[in-house]
């Protein structure tokens, strides 16, 4: 085997060499939502992942330390929304510490099981959660479809090199 020039130098394991490899990864863009104590909470998530087709299963990671952990580790059932490329303002409200997240101009409804659903969206899922599992300093969260609608229209909206971005024809 021979050395090839176009490798750089390998870093060692760090936060920065994570983040830095993926800015490099285009990710969905997803609005997870709960009820909780004093209100409606969610967080925008670029973690979500489908894990099984029998029985529907989809996973997601929350920081333990984010103000929407305690609903979602509390909650039996949570929303899961799939951004269009229209939703960029959305995405960034979602994503932003200390915002008034279902204030207006966001527009949403209670959906199945007191879910909070987001108007406008790709996709949308009420999930029975199935378990929560501690990974550092996050939980990833496993969560089995109850029920939804994808039948939105437009294109997803992606996140990469650390912005809001859309698909490329």
């Amino acid at each position: 085997m021979t050395a090839t020039s176009d490798l750089g130098a390998p870093q060692l394991a760090s936060p920065d060499l994570l983040r830095s490899a993926f800015r490099r990864h285009a990710a969905g863009v997803a609005v997870v939502t709960a009820r909780g104590e004093t209100g409606p909470v969610g967080f925008t998530a670029t973690s979500l992942t489908s894990v099984s087709a029998d029985p529907p299963m989809l996973s997601f990671s929350v920081s333990a330390g984010s103000s929407s952990w305690p609903a979602i580790s509390g909650a039996d059932h949570v929303g899961i929304h799939i951004l269009g490329e229209h939703q960029r303002d959305l995405a960034a409200t979602f994503a932003r510490s200390g915002a008034d997240r279902f204030a207006a101009p966001t527009s949403w409804r209670e959906g199945p099981k007191g879910v909070p659903v987001l108007d406008g969206v790709l996709a949308w899922l009420v999930c029975r959660v199935v378990s929560l599992v501690p990974a550092a300093d996050n939980r990833i969260v496993l969560a089995e479809v109850a029920l939804g609608d994808p039948t939105g229209t437009g294109r997803p909206l992606l996140y990469h090199q650390g912005r809001f971005t859309a698909l490329r024809d």
